[in-house]
């Protein structure tokens, strides 16, 4: 991998910590090259994985993540496509397992409602697992 490709995957961490943090999380923070684990601390309760690469294998990452988390830890990771700019990060795509997307839905009050449906367009939330509560 060339330096450049290794500089710009450093700096896409960056500006991943650096939007969590404008964003409601606070202590987010990139941890830089060379750590083993989260590529974001400061948000208890996920696993960040930040990919600025062509060569992205989706069922990879999955792997890697659910390897090396923690089972309760929620299991994100953000791809930076070709051509996003730094500019674009509210476009970049994030990835999780479809069990966790189904578990962060029915904890935000989507699905079967005792025969009630909620709109997906009407409540926009994230639950994060901390222990094995959801807190809202």
């Amino acid at each position: 991998m060339s330096q450049a490709r290794k500089h710009r995957g450093y700096r896409s961490q960056k500006v991943v910590a650096n939007y969590l943090a404008a964003n409601g999380f606070t202590y987010a923070e990139s941890t830089g090259a060379g750590r083993q684990g989260s590529d974001i601390t400061g948000t208890v309760g996920i696993d960040w994985e930040v990919k600025a690469r062509a060569g992205f294998s989706p069922g990879a990452t999955l792997k890697q993540m659910k390897d090396r988390a923690n089972p309760l830890d929620l299991r994100l990771a953000v791809l930076r496509l070709n051509g996003q700019g730094e500019a674009s990060i509210g476009d970049w795509v994030a990835l999780l397992s479809f069990e966790q997307l189904v578990e962060l839905l029915k904890a935000a009050g989507y699905g079967d409602l005792g025969g009630r449906y909620r709109p997906l367009l009407r409540v926009r939330c994230v639950a994060v697992w901390v222990c094995d509560t959801p807190i809202m």
